[in-house]
């Protein structure tokens, strides 16, 4: 009997060329860095996992069409093209282009939300919770108790708290509610996808008390096959039906188009309403540009366009889902503390569990990235303590329900032999330092707003002046 095959649905027609620097050149460049890895040139990096936010590989039919983009100033061909392909997989009425997710989070919440006013929802992620912040109101999340934890399996993990989400309606009050978020997948909780019940209960609740609904689609297609093989009733649906039904619970969706329309740059606002539409146009010009552009080319547009038939296609969703599966269950073989169930996007190591001598006010997920880059060259990010920042009110730092390094698999890029190194890394850092580190970093240099991004670190000391192993 033949055993089952990974089908893989694209094949490679360009290269690029990467290497590894020695060892002390890689501490001699972190340290230089201030032990933040975004501060990193990315010819210092052999395989970088910090993000897969632009950094997919183009397909063929992607740059075809970026041949033929139409660069007029307003009502270019292209844009109506993109806006064409947006009603025909997601079924919003108007759309309006951005350069990327989080000036769609800047042109809505300047609309939307007024002073002292409240976005609740399933694990903001940093920009949206910084943006809702600016415009003066606050992000509360509402995330189910099992997505606050590393361990235990649920096949949904970013789904709404509805009774929370009802009670924190009642107790500020529908009229200081701007809108409720759909994070899908939800990133800040491990990659975990939403299930459909749940967006439904959430519209039903929205329309209850005559509220918005927000769909943060960043990785909507990777969210619909989730649905597709965990949710009763859905196996037999095509991933386009499921994204139609996902979106048709919603009243406009906000996208990074860098994610699942497989973009270098771009992004969108995808909204139904007339009134909404005719007043997001403004602050569009006033922020990105003519609402036909945005800050995207007619490439752009016709890139995203195509990316979004190329994402839904199952094979593809296949693939991408099950070499994140592969990779992660390599490291779990290795017992690496991940985020349970895998997520479609990135593997997540608990860096608490990792780490477990290490306080956790010393950053554990983020000195777990600089130890993956020393040992071997590889870039992940830290998704906890460093990027949750403080408590606007108090300016406390916040201590999340989880401090993650988050893995992040670009689309399209590396093959399994790189991850298969790259979970050799994981493994070298755990055996040799996961139980013998006692000590983390703290701040040399907090930057103000998103810290994560600009701030330095340097290695808390021990009492015995070494570097923080346990002897």
């Amino acid at each position: 009997m033949s055993r089952a095959r990974q089908i893989i649905p694209y094949k490679a027609k360009v290269v690029e060329p990467i290497a590894l620097l020695p060892y002390e050149e890689r501490v001699r460049r972190i340290e230089a860095c201030g032990n933040n890895l975004f501060r990193l040139a990315s010819q210092d990096v052999y395989i970088d996992l910090l993000t897969d936010s632009g950094t997919g590989a183009l397909s063929a039919a992607q740059l075809g069409r970026m041949m033929i983009g139409d660069e007029a100033y307003a009502g270019s061909r292209s844009f109506f093209e993109m806006e064409r392909q947006i009603r025909e997989t997601m079924g919003y009425r108007y759309t309006i282009p951005v350069h990327q997710g989080r000036a769609a989070e800047r042109v809505l919440d300047f609309v939307l939300i007024k002073k002292h006013m409240i976005v609740p929802g399933n694990s903001h992620f940093d920009t949206t919770k910084a943006h809702i912040e600016f415009a003066g109101g606050r992000a509360i999340d509402c995330t189910i108790d099992a997505g606050r934890s590393s361990t235990g399996y649920h096949p949904f993990k970013g789904d709404v708290d509805l009774a929370k989400l009802e009670s924190v309606i009642r107790e500020y009050g529908p009229r200081h509610v701007a809108y409720i978020l759909m994070t899908v997948t939800c990133n800040s909780g491990g990659g975990q996808p939403v299930s459909m019940e749940n967006i439904r209960e959430v519209r039903r609740i929205a329309d209850q008390y005559g509220l918005l609904v927000i769909l943060d689609a960043a990785r909507f297609a990777e969210n619909a096959w989730f649905i597709k093989h965990r949710e009763p009733g859905y196996a037999t649906k095509t991933i386009h039906e499921i994204v139609a039904e996902m979106c048709s619970y919603t009243d406009a969706a906000i996208m990074s188009a860098k994610k699942d329309a497989l973009v270098p740059m771009g992004g969108f606002i995808a909204v139904r309403d007339d009134l909404l539409y005719e007043r997001l146009k403004a602050p569009t010009i006033l922020f990105e540009g003519y609402y036909t552009y945005g800050g995207m080319s007619g490439a752009d547009m016709e890139a995203l366009a195509q990316g979004l038939r190329d994402v839904t296609e199952e094979p593809y969703l296949t693939y991408r889902i099950g070499q994140v599966k592969r990779f992660g269950e390599l490291l779990m073989a290795a017992g690496i503390p991940l985020v349970e169930p895998l997520g479609g996007h990135a593997v997540f190591i608990d860096a608490r569990r990792f780490f477990s001598h290490v306080p956790e006010d010393e950053f554990p997920a983020q000195l777990l990235c600089v130890e993956l880059y020393k040992e071997g060259g590889v870039r992940a990010v830290e998704v906890g303590s460093v990027l949750i920042g403080r408590d606007p009110d108090t300016g406390e730092n916040i201590r999340p329900n989880l401090d993650l390094c988050r893995i992040t698999i670009p689309r399209r890029v590396y093959t399994m032999e790189h991850l298969e190194y790259v979970a050799d890394v994981v493994r070298t850092v755990f055996e040799e330092k996961g139980q013998r580190m006692r000590h983390g970093l703290r701040f040399e240099v907090e930057a103000p707003g998103i810290r994560h991004f600009a701030s330095t670190f340097r290695y808390v000391r021990g009492a015995d002046g070494g570097t923080g192993d346990l002897p």
